[in-house]
């Protein structure tokens, strides 16, 4: 089985106000972190074996899948006797390996370090900030068919800033500024075969440049677009998006 590999190790220092609590993974969008979103997406796919690159305040994920199944059930205490019977347990049949990466290790160190884990077979590996309604099954059936190294996915970013049409010093109209659909950004969602790790020199190598860059100029380094739904957390704003989305039902990633 494909495995699911998440970094999910970093400091999230434009989240301070959440983060200096937990890892930025662990923000929560509709009462479950967005690192369970992520999860529920593939799974939804048949992917149900998980490799988390944790590092930041790691034991608050450990700690979360480890309580979990408390966590998703109903339970009777029984304080005389110091039992507890837990009631219609509905977890999900996933298999979920947390890693402890270290704090300040870059992106492409942490893949690195998950070696032990993985097997000769492709693996997914993604952002744990980053939602997208990509389809997987596509995105693994494109890498196999190109035979290469690395598969990442090439999305349309979301627009930030509004546009305004000026005249004569006065703004005729406010326009929501619509997403250019000519420039294309790595959404993360890669497929990458383990042979990748052979190019990530040490802790301190950031997956998007130098093992990126390698592969590329070798003509190993292919482009899934997707030009549907893809979404980071990258500010308070878009938190509140997602949480929007959600609130009203119209989660695009919510598939399952």
């Amino acid at each position: 089985m494909t495995k699911v590999v998440i970094l999910a190790g970093g400091l999230g220092t434009r989240f301070s106000e959440e983060t200096s609590l937990k890892p930025k993974p662990m923000i929560e969008i509709g009462h479950m972190p967005i690192l369970w979103h992520i999860m529920k997406f593939y799974s939804a796919y048949g992917l149900k074996e998980f490799i988390i690159c944790a590092g930041y305040k790691q034991y608050i994920i450990k700690e979360f899948f480890a309580n979990y199944p408390l966590h998703r059930s109903n339970i009777t205490f029984d304080l005389r006797s110091d039992s507890m019977t837990v009631h219609d347990t509905t977890v999900e049949d996933w298999k979920v390996t947390v890693v402890d990466t270290g704090e300040n290790t870059m992106t492409g160190g942490r893949v690195k370090r998950i070696k032990p884990y993985l097997d000769k077979e492709p693996f997914c590996l993604t952002y744990g900030d980053g939602l997208s309604n990509i389809n997987v099954t596509s995105l693994l059936a494109y890498h196999k068919k190109m035979g290469r190294i690395a598969t990442l996915s090439a999305v349309v970013p979301p627009a930030r800033f509004g546009e305004l049409d000026i005249h004569d010093g006065l703004i005729r109209q406010f326009m929501e500024k619509k997403p250019d659909s000519e420039r294309l950004i790595n959404g993360g969602f890669m497929v990458l075969n383990p042979e990748f790790l052979d190019h990530i020199a040490d802790d301190q190598t950031p997956i998007e440049q130098e093992p990126m860059q390698k592969v590329a100029s070798m003509g190993q380094l292919a482009a899934y677009e997707h030009r549907g739904f893809w979404q980071c957390m990258d500010k308070l704003h878009d938190k509140q998006m997602l949480e929007t989305l959600w609130s009203n039902g119209k989660a695009p990633w919510k598939i399952w």
